[in-house]
């Protein structure tokens, strides 16, 4: 078995599950711990080297800065491609809001980069079934907003040659529903609860939901795509919280006949609050969006990004920031593309020769050109677009 003991977080515990994210007694999620209790690998400088060299190209700034910082199996899928092998990406998004946060694009603009740079297929599952079950939408809304999302991911500039986005309302059945009664079938009811804390009041759809995220690792689930190519291999980009659903698909993997999928996971995205704080679409001041206006950014990042500064300018040139927690600099170690301006600003402040609100004023920049390059991209994306991208059709190109 892969998964150690998975029982429900004892009280006062971090909870990190699909559904649900917390810290210990509301501090910061301790990765180390999560790394050692999920049994995933922490990622290396040797492997992100090794993705330089196969590719040709610099690692993202994800990479290159930890972002992505634990996986599955991700050499493996490194060797087959040294080999020649070639595999295919799988991700996705739950359909939950109309508008995208900074958080909900990182898996988007990770997996960009790597379909560019590997030159492979990806499929894109957009779980609107899951939505309308967990966050009790209805079927139509849930529908609307997976085209509304997928708006926003066409938009991260995925090449429509090699990319199928599906939702599940529109494309579960033949294939894929054979490969999730085989899953279903090697999931006895008691593992499904201590993987994913199930208890007797969840209605039967979220204990039969797991199958479906499931087996998009596997090719044939996509015979449009991948006739005949059973022994291609899965990689999975996405956040350390849906390391459960593909604990439970690679246990039962090869005891169907397929790979295990690989996966490259990142951390989570702090609220501008802090790290203690989580981006909530309640809150809409926990986040940025990129619907936000310029003005909205720049309020935004000026009243609610929880500086590391000190208290008064004198004690700040005398102490320095405390970079460990300050949100400006994060954020920049997200978007900010120069890794030597990044190092500069954190020297200056760290030493208290550059005050927070400089720290804030070139984040501002950052992030309103990142949004406003969304949402130009965004605007241009038509229905058209969306339809062509969700059509069941063969990517004669897609390994080109």
């Amino acid at each position: 078995m892969e998964e150690k003991e998975d029982k429900r977080q004892q009280e006062g515990e971090q909870v990190v599950n699909p559904w649900e994210v917390s810290a210990k007694d509301g501090g910061k999620i301790d990765y180390d711990k999560l790394i050692d209790k999920f049994g995933c690998q922490r990622l290396d400088q040797s492997l992100v080297d090794r993705v330089q060299r196969l590719t040709g190209r610099p690692p993202h700034v994800f990479l290159r800065r930890g972002v992505f910082f634990a996986h599955r199996d991700f050499s493996e899928i490194l060797d087959a491609y040294e080999r020649g092998d070639k595999f295919y990406l799988y991700t996705g998004r739950g359909p939950s809001s109309e508008a995208l946060h900074l958080g909900h694009l990182i898996p988007f603009m990770f997996t960009k980069y790597l379909q560019d740079a590997f030159k492979v297929p990806l499929v894109i599952q957009l779980t609107d079934d899951e939505k309308c079950m967990w966050k009790n939408l209805s079927v139509e809304e849930s529908q609307r907003l997976a085209r509304e999302n997928a708006k926003d991911i066409i938009a991260c500039g995925f090449d429509i040659s090699k990319t199928f986005i599906f939702s599940d309302f529109d494309y579960v059945g033949g294939a894929f529903y054979k490969n999730m009664v085989k899953v279903a079938k090697c999931v006895t009811y008691n593992k499904v609860v201590g993987i994913f804390g199930f208890t007797g009041e969840d209605h039967i759809g979220k204990v039969s939901f797991p199958p479906v995220q499931a087996v998009p690792s596997f090719p044939s689930s996509f015979p449009h795509l991948f006739p005949g190519k059973d022994d291609l291999r899965c990689l999975i980009p996405c956040a350390i919280d849906q390391d459960p659903y593909f604990r439970m698909t690679r246990d039962v993997a090869p005891r169907i006949g397929y790979h295990k999928p690989a996966l490259i996971e990142s951390l989570f995205f702090p609220a501008l609050q802090g790290e203690t704080g989580k981006m909530s679409a309640s809150d809409p001041n926990s986040a940025i969006y990129v619907t936000d206006s310029a003005k909205d950014i720049k309020n935004k990042v000026n009243k609610h990004a929880f500086s590391g500064g000190q208290e008064s300018i004198q004690e700040h040139r005398n102490k320095g920031a405390n970079l460990e927690v300050d949100i400006p600099v994060k954020y920049l170690n997200f978007f900010l593309e120069d890794d030597a301006e990044l190092e500069h600003i954190k020297k200056e402040y760290g030493a208290g020769r550059m005050l927070t609100g400089e720290v804030k004023k070139r984040l501002i920049e950052v992030l309103t050109e990142l949004v406003e390059r969304h949402r130009r991209a965004r605007a241009a994306v038509t229905d058209e677009m969306v339809d062509a991208f969700m059509s069941v059709r063969p990517l004669p190109n897609m390994f080109d």
